[in-house]
């Protein structure tokens, strides 16, 4: 276990052994981070396979970081959140043991159920040590052997202000349930999603992920189809707008009800909003934006400065949901 050595008022030297882990916070396009610093947690995946037990195989969880993550790290180890290849944005104690959480199942469309409780404090900006210190492929977890980054990590737990460390956690996030009925016009949508979910992702059957112009065509159009817009209503690849959905004709900037952005399944939805609103500056208007891969849906509400409103995931869908849906339905009374 690695060692660090610090000097009491005595002039004696101490030994600090614990452990150091480097944590990831998700890629760049589909970032978690904040996530594990507003609720105090530390996530990995895949969470689907359900509560890691010692007796289950690695195989069960795609590897052995579960395993490591649930029963090699202790409490009081110190971990690292890791936002690029030699990046960190926060400095965390772990507390307590693990836990299976369902309410983080999905956290930006991934499944993060494994969980321990963290004491984080983010730093004022992002640390980047001047080599790949992680590697050059850091994996979800792992152990730091660092010499640089073992030297940093004691340097800060023992650097005032420590009160961080011992301060109480956040509160978790309710589970939310799941949605028990599906508005009768989504049905086959949703199915269709349940269907080709898990296969899109399976390359050697499916070959390459689909296109935003695929996923447009099989998902979003239908979608906006039964909630009642036509099909005059939705342009697509409209002055470099992915979907402008009108509210009347002619087309045209004042008559745009709302635009929609796509991007490949798996790239990170939440990543396109500033593509979209600069599209709506080029346009001279302020409308709701909603982002999308097909799959998963969030709208940001223009007049609240564009802050998160609705979300849905058709392959796991919510009670939440109804609120996406019930602000992309056409409005009553709609030419």
């Amino acid at each position: 276990m690695p060692c660090f050595w610090r000097y009491r008022g005595d002039g004696v030297a101490v030994a600090i052994t614990r452990n150091v882990w480097q944590v990831s916070g998700g890629p760049i396009t589909r970032s978690y981070a904040d996530v594990f610093l507003k609720y105090g947690v530390a996530l990995i995946g895949p969470g689907d396979a359900g509560e890691w037990r010692p007796e289950l195989s690695d195989d069960e969880f795609e590897g052995s970081y579960v395993r490591r993550f649930a029963s090699e790290v202790i409490p009081r180890d110190i971990f690292l959140l890791r936002v690029s290849q030699a990046s960190i944005q926060a400095v965390g104690v772990v507390d307590g043991g693990y836990q299976y959480l369902p309410q983080f199942d999905d956290v930006n469309g991934w499944d993060l159920q494994h969980a321990r409780r963290v004491h984080w404090s983010r730093l004022p900006d992002e640390y980047k040590f001047d080599e790949l210190v992680f590697g050059a492929n850091p994996p979800r977890i792992s152990k730091v052997g660092n010499a640089t980054v073992l030297d940093y990590a004691y340097r800060f737990i023992q650097s005032p202000p420590v009160h961080w460390q011992t301060a109480p956690l956040p509160k978790l996030p309710e589970e939310e349930p799941p949605l028990d009925e599906v508005p009768i016009p989504l049905q086959g949508l949703v199915a269709q999603a349940h269907d080709l979910f898990s296969f899109y992702w399976n390359q050697q059957a499916f070959g390459e992920h689909p296109t935003e112009d695929e996923l447009i065509a099989h998902f979003v159009v239908p979608l906006l189809r039964a909630l009642g817009w036509q099909v005059e209503q939705i342009a697509i690849k409209w002055k470099r707008v992915d979907v402008c959905v009108f509210r009347s004709l002619p087309r045209n900037p004042e008559n745009c009800h709302l635009v929609i952005e796509a991007k490949r399944l798996g790239a990170g939805v939440e990543g396109a909003l500033e593509q979209a609103k600069r599209y709506l500056v080029e346009l001279g208007v302020t409308r709701d934006i909603v982002v999308t891969d097909g799959i998963r849906y969030r709208m940001y509400k223009a007049e609240n400065d564009f802050a998160p409103e609705a979300y849905a995931n058709l392959y796991r869908l919510k009670s939440s949901a109804l609120k996406l849906f019930e602000h992309l339905r056409r409005p009553l009374g709609g030419e």
